[in-house]
């Protein structure tokens, strides 16, 4: 039997400080438990998952040490889901004749100033009708997320600036775009499909201190009551300890809740390589130059 990889699931941030860090959580498969005389087949499906630990880096370089170093958590194989997009949007690239092959795209694009970005996606958006200002990839469309060259309000664009050039050096594979380390898995998840299914439009996060309040606590908290019965689409049972459910609900900023919601998502695809697709779930007609976020 193979062996099941660690999860983890990655709430991303261009700027990470103290005050807002970028935030993992690692997950671990627990055992299926075998009633005596019962096969494996009648088994339901669903399948628990253990936060084993929430990490908080505010800084790139111990960031991309906690991904490439062989540390305890995570020996052995691995599959990660991160909250930043990998991909820019076909058209953008095409009208700005940048490369059209992933590697060269992100390269390019990583060499240039955030301010240098700004006014470049600026000018495309000026010449271009209201109501249609940003190219939108494919998946963006489909997920409702914000199109990945927006560079305010979430500024996206610069996660992909920031988180890119990390995830290759710390030489992860990045199905259907990218081959490196086969034993460390990396996929563009969205934690807002996962929570629009549970609370729907309710907010249950904000950065400003003025905004967290009731509201968005019971939000969190029916979030993670529903992840621990495993009483939505992707099935799975999440486990945890007493303070580490406190910590997930404290934590206003939504910041910790995203990064097990990432996991659960990266969970999914890990299931779905398991059964047999080479993709992790991920579409086979997905554009290699934009990528895919897993699970729309």
């Amino acid at each position: 039997m193979l062996e099941k990889p660690t999860l983890i699931g990655c709430d991303f941030t261009s700027r990470p400080t103290r005050q807002k860090p970028i935030t993992v959580a690692v997950v671990r498969w627990l055992p299926l438990d075998l009633p005596t005389g019962r096969s494996r087949s009648v088994l339901k499906t669903n399948e628990t998952l253990q936060l084993n630990e929430i990490h908080r880096f505010d800084n790139f370089i111990d960031f991309e040490r906690f991904l490439s170093t062989d540390c305890a958590e995570l020996k052995g194989p691995w599959v990660g889901g991160f909250d930043l997009p990998f991909g820019l949007p076909r058209e953008l690239v095409q009208t700005l004749c940048w490369p059209l092959e992933w590697g060269a795209c992100v390269q390019h694009y990583c060499t240039l100033e955030r301010s240098q970005i700004r006014e470049i996606f600026k000018d495309f958006c000026a010449n271009r009708p209201s109501g249609s200002k940003f190219a939108h990839r494919e998946t963006d469309y489909v997920a409702n997320s914000s199109p990945s060259m927006k560079w305010v309000n979430p500024p996206v664009a610069y996660m992909l600036h920031a988180g890119i050039p990390v995830l290759i050096k710390a030489n992860l594979t990045l199905p259907g775009i990218r081959r490196g380390n086969l034993k460390r898995i990396g996929l563009e998840t969205y934690p807002g499909i996962l929570a629009r299914e549970i609370v729907g439009h309710q907010s249950y996060k904000s950065d400003d201190k003025q905004k967290q309040n009731s509201e968005r606590l019971l939000a969190r908290e029916k979030i993670l009551k529903t992840l621990a019965k495993g009483d939505y689409s992707l099935g799975f049972k999440i486990k945890t300890s007493k303070a580490q459910a406190n910590q997930l609900l404290e934590d206003a900023s939504g910041d910790s809740l995203d990064a097990l919601m990432c996991a659960v998502q990266a969970a999914w695809g890990a299931k779905q390589f398991e059964q047999g697709n080479a993709l992790y779930g991920l579409p086979s007609a997905m554009d290699p130059l934009e990528g895919w976020i897993l699970t729309c």
